[in-house]
């Protein structure tokens, strides 16, 4: 069986059996030294042809990035031989079997060097290699270890993992809706999710009380660093029958004790995290996602903070993104289903700029990486927030199965997503949501590595009854 190559440290004089990638190839006369790579780092192997079995392959044929099968006996590296800066650097293996299990071209890029990076065009059509980096493999596994720990801790605390629809409806959420169109029923269409929003409150009317997913979201936006065109992921909660307070406590232990466990080079600036109401950031910080920060230089200080109490709504004109759907001068800060505060009820009639929401974002190192709220469950309430952002009557038999769903007794219930793509990228310091995809679009909503979107045949078109004009 293989022996993963960190394993092999404390197996000095056994035999041990490794597969992996040819990482850096050294010739020195008839003596190779290979730096072999598989996922779990690298170890230097030395191919010396005496000490060969007449079965192995001639070494002088082994490339850079040739999959090898080695099998050899761990030895202790000479004093001066020891190398610090590798986890592996004070033992190697004196190869007795060599099999290539797989040849190479020559890459379009270096991968094992990671300040000669290849543009980014190039790095995504070629993802496969360029997850070979070793910066990108710790990308991808922090990301596992960090939705295994979300995970693991929710369902201890009582909170169910349901997957909830990615063939939906199209409904006016504030962006643009990837569509699917519908063989069976030819003219209509299903929607991808921009959020669960709908769906996990319809859990709470379930009586589920505390649910949780990993939920993919689609948005057909223009990408930024920050966000990804597309998809993107979030830790997606919803509780009933908590208060505010309350789901910002569960949030920050929880986050807190990650960051603790799967960065624990990483150092929260403050705890408990500063909470600032929307008027008090914009004052002292211009900014609704203020960067808390000592150093910002310091790639591993993180300052997260709350900000609460935002305005209900905006003034569309002011904004340079519109919300998709909303046709009056309001649209929702959030979401048309953030529940205003008690005390200024009475503003939805008299003055709705003045209305605050029980609206909640959470704010790290001047990113936005996770916002929730406590939801409306009055549906007389959600009619007139409807009326407010303009929505017809048409826009308004599109929630119809929610308003249903809230005569049957629904209870008080909020939560929070938090992306899960931007909060890996702010906490590793990475400078693109895209550094921490395993395949992500381009900019320009595009996937170099499959070529899509593409063209599909027209058989395909008939048979969905759809023309491209």
């Amino acid at each position: 069986m293989k022996t993963n190559n960190l394993d092999i440290i404390d197996k000095v004089g056994e035999k041990v059996l490794l597969k992996g990638w040819a990482h850096v190839v050294r010739k020195m006369g008839k003596i190779v030294f290979v730096d072999l790579r598989d996922r779990s780092g690298i170890v230097q192997v030395v191919l010396v042809p005496q000490e060969l079995d007449e079965q192995s392959v001639d070494i002088s044929l082994i490339k850079p990035e040739f999959v090898l099968e080695i099998e050899g006996v761990v030895q202790a590296r000479g004093e001066k031989q020891i190398n610090k800066d590798m986890p592996t650097g004070t033992i190697e293996v004196l190869a007795k079997s060599v099999k290539i299990l797989s040849e190479s071209e020559t890459p379009p890029f270096e991968i094992n060097n990671e300040d000669r990076q290849a543009n980014e065009e190039l790095r995504l059509k070629y993802r496969y290699l360029d997850l070979r980096h070793e910066r990108m493999k710790y990308n991808m596994e922090k990301r596992h270890q960090m939705m295994q720990f979300f995970r693991n801790k929710l369902s201890d605390q009582g909170f169910v993992e349901i997957q909830t629809p990615v063939l939906t409806k199209s409904s006016p959420e504030g962006a643009r809706d990837y569509l699917v169109p519908s063989r069976v029923h030819k003219g209509k269409f299903f929607a991808l999710p921009q959020a669960p929003q709908q769906y996990k409150q319809l859990l709470m009317v379930a009586g589920l009380e505390r649910y949780y997913q990993i939920a993919p979201c689609f948005r057909d936006e223009d990408a930024r660093a920050d966000r990804s065109p597309g998809e993107f992921y979030q830790l997606d909660i919803e509780t009933s029958f908590m208060d505010q307070n309350e789901i910002l406590e569960l949030v920050e232990k929880l986050f807190t004790e990650m960051v603790k466990v799967i960065f624990p080079e990483k150092k929260i600036f403050t705890t408990p995290w500063p909470r600032l109401t929307h008027a008090e950031a914009m004052d002292k910080y211009k900014s609704d996602k203020p960067d808390l920060r000592k150093n910002k230089d310091d790639k591993d200080e993180l300052a997260f903070c709350w900000v609460i109490d935002f305005p209900l709504f905006t003034d569309q004109a002011k904004e340079e993104e519109k919300f998709v759907g909303a046709g009056s001068k309001w649209a929702p800060s959030h979401n048309m289903f953030t529940r205003p505060k008690e005390e200024d009820l009475e503003l939805l009639d008299n003055d709705p700029s003045k209305v605050k929401a029980y609206q909640h974002d959470l704010v790290l190192n001047g990113f936005e990486v996770g916002g929730g709220a406590l939801r409306i469950y009055d549906s007389k309430i959600q009619e007139k927030v409807f009326d407010l952002i303009g929505f017809d009557k048409k826009q308004k038999e599109q929630f119809k199965h929610l308003l249903e769903a809230f005569k049957f007794g629904v209870p008080p219930h909020g939560g929070i997503a938090p992306g899960i793509d931007r909060l890996l990228a702010t906490i590793l310091g990475e400078k693109s949501i895209r550094e921490v995809i395993a395949f992500p679009l381009t900019s320009d909503a595009r996937d170099p590595l499959m070529d899509s979107p593409s063209e599909v045949s027209d058989g395909q078109l008939k048979e969905l009854g759809i023309i491209i004009k």
